[in-house]
């Protein structure tokens, strides 16, 4: 599932400082961000950044063995809010299988 975020919550994972988020351009920072492999896309209208992920598809922060969050404390907000926003609001495609177990 990709995983968009706004600015803010890139200053929050530590990959854009508050000072480049203040003084440069979201264009900017968005072309540095996908040259490094951390974003795959940025939306201009929107100014919202979608999350580099694995061949899999999995988050790249998502621990390929535990299936855990290795950002969890700074999370995006997307994920702190998750299912309450998405494409599906209040669907999670992984609550009936945590339910089953």
């Amino acid at each position: 599932m990709p995983v968009e975020v706004k600015l803010p919550d890139l200053i929050r994972l530590g990959l854009v400082d508050a000072f480049e988020a203040e003084h440069e351009p979201a264009k900017q920072i968005a072309k540095r961000l996908a040259k490094a492999g951390l974003i795959e896309h940025f939306n201009f209208k929107n100014s919202i950044f979608t999350l580099a992920r694995r061949a899999s598809g999995d988050c790249h922060y998502l621990d390929a063995v535990t299936r855990r969050c290795t950002v969890y404390e700074r999370r995006p907000s997307t994920c702190r809010l998750h299912p309450q926003v998405g494409p599906r609001p209040g669907h999670c495609p992984y609550g009936a299988v945590a339910r089953s177990k």
